[in-house]
């Protein structure tokens, strides 16, 4: 049975083991996510002056809105200020900067359904991360920057957190992605053509919504499946997500239960320690990769394609 665990102030080892058995836990807004928030608001509603991040499907097309945010989201992925806030908003919640490592902060979008679903705002069905080449002591931090409800969040399905759901995660390989197909994002307006890890059988549960205000977070493990709540409301979401690993668990493969995934490559390179911003060690990506790193170019820190050696 998953446990959801609100303003929890057990330790960040024993909050890891729970996330790592499948329970779920909320907090409220910190200054750190309060700051984080404010930051993406102020960027959105920059980008789409003067109207209402929230109402463009009212007054802009699919294209226009999807070139905007071709320009805004990574400005927002690589804005200096987010490798201050993060180790911040880490720090708030107990969690030793010199062993947690952190990816960028990525920011979502979700419209009202018929409008903008894929490419540059794709959404996602349900998936575990660990289809995509997490690793499964992966933590995903989640939050909203405006208001949201039950119609427009995010969705849980934690009964299958142990029970395997038939998938084709098999091809998807990190580095393929990277090369192939993340920059081409923006160009899927009306649909999404790349093939993406999904359920092969149906999802019959109802899912588990949680809805908490702009900045409060929902903590949860890469391995839960969770999707893109099909916004049926008359307002746009934006949210804000990373996903942090921590040393310890690196390094002794500890995390949640591999139950379904089949996906090759790591995301392992992608990590910043919070403390200094230095990469995780070598010989520990060492540990998660499998030989399919054999790409010219791999994805680094904050979606950037840096050189990759042979062999990963």
């Amino acid at each position: 049975m998953t446990a959801v665990y609100i303003d929890s102030d057990m330790s960040d080892a024993e909050r890891r083991d729970r996330l790592y058995a499948g329970d779920i836990f909320i907090f409220s807004p910190t200054p750190g996510t309060r700051a984080l928030v404010d930051l993406a608001r102020g960027m959105l509603e920059e980008a789409f002056a003067p109207l209402d991040p929230r109402e463009l499907h009212k007054h802009k097309s699919a294209e226009d809105v999807a070139a905007t945010l071709a320009t805004l989201k990574p400005a927002f992925i690589h804005h200096p200020e987010c490798k201050n806030l993060l180790p911040q908003i880490m720090a708030e919640h107990g969690v030793d900067l010199e062993k947690l490592y952190f990816d960028v902060p990525r920011m979502r979008s979700a419209y009202p359904s018929g409008f903008l679903s894929s490419g540059i705002a794709y959404a996602f069905h349900p998936h575990r991360d660990t289809w995509y080449s997490a690793p499964q002591c992966q933590l995903n931090w989640w939050l909203p920057i405006y208001p949201i409800s039950a119609n427009n969040g995010m969705g849980f399905y934690p009964r299958h957190f142990s029970k395997g759901v038939a998938n084709n995660s098999d091809i998807y390989n990190y580095y393929e992605w990277n090369t192939r197909n993340r920059a081409t994002a923006a160009q899927h307006v009306k649909n999404d053509t790349r093939e993406q890890p999904k359920p092969q059988e149906p999802i019959e549960d109802v899912s588990m919504r949680y809805v908490p205000p702009p900045g409060g977070v929902i903590l949860f493990s890469g391995a839960q499946l969770h999707e893109t709540v099909e916004n049926t409301t008359g307002l746009a979401r934006y949210s804000i997500d990373f996903r942090t690993v921590h040393l310890d668990d690196v390094r002794e493969r500890r995390g949640a239960p591999n139950v379904d995934a089949k996906c090759t490559g790591t995301t392992m390179r992608d990590y910043l320690r919070a403390a200094d911003l230095a990469r995780l060690p070598d010989e520990l990506i060492a540990l998660y990769d499998d030989g399919t790193a054999t790409s010219d170019r791999i994805l680094a820190f904050g979606d950037r394609l840096a050189p990759a050696a042979q062999g990963g």
